[in-house]
């Protein structure tokens, strides 16, 4: 006889982690060159680095947890004729998920969020994070305000999610679930200041 469910029981942990990553995210953002990245920590500044090569079109933070989304926000805001994408893990959007519910009040026009999910903290040792135990983060993103939001778990949702990414007039929120497995493998370069000035650079101008 099946098990009746209280109605504020934990729903089960969600078994659409699959995607490969180092596939799925090049396929999703595309042409990296006509875009500003903010990128979070560990694996999503992989992912990043990674697509956009020798360009210095990105800012990728390091041990700045949480603060991914509210400074694409300020870029978005700063840069109103530029595309910003946030990369940010799902780890370090529950820091502060906070930061969604004023990107759904203020909703620029020019910025896009990607949540590469894996269920894990990946720079710590793999434990589970929240969203292997129930937790969403497209709902999170939906019940701030944020009006276009995709869930990716499979290949053939790439498409839509990448053309919401650069045409949408608003804030949009796409949740790429990918397997627990590692980013790109490659080396950062840690120097905050040289990094920022970099950036700087190909934002502004010599």
């Amino acid at each position: 006889m099946a098990r009746k469910t209280d109605a504020h029981e934990k729903p089960p942990p969600s078994k659409d982690f699959t995607l490969d990553r180092r596939k799925a995210f090049p396929a999703l953002i595309g042409d990296p060159s006509d875009v500003l990245f903010i990128a979070g920590l560990a694996g999503t500044a992989k992912d990043v680095a990674d697509i956009c090569g020798k360009r210095n079109n990105y800012f990728a933070l390091a041990g700045v947890m949480g603060g991914a989304v509210s400074m694409g926000l300020g870029l978005a805001l700063a840069q109103p004729k530029r595309r910003v994408i946030v990369a940010t893990g799902d780890g370090e959007l529950i820091m502060n998920v906070g930061s969604l519910a004023v990107c759904g009040v203020m909703n620029p026009p020019n910025l896009a969020i990607v949540c590469v999910d894996n269920g894990h903290y990946g720079e710590t040792g793999y434990q589970k994070s929240h969203t292997s135990q129930g937790v969403d983060l497209e709902q999170i993103a939906m019940g701030s305000g944020i009006r276009i939001t995709r869930t990716v778990n499979n290949e053939g949702q790439i498409v839509e999610a990448a053309r919401l990414l650069r045409q949408s007039n608003g804030v949009s929120f796409i949740l790429l679930r990918v397997a627990p497995t590692p980013p790109p493998s490659l080396k950062r370069d840690l120097d905050a200041g040289r990094a920022k000035d970099a950036f700087r650079t190909s934002l502004l101008g010599a």
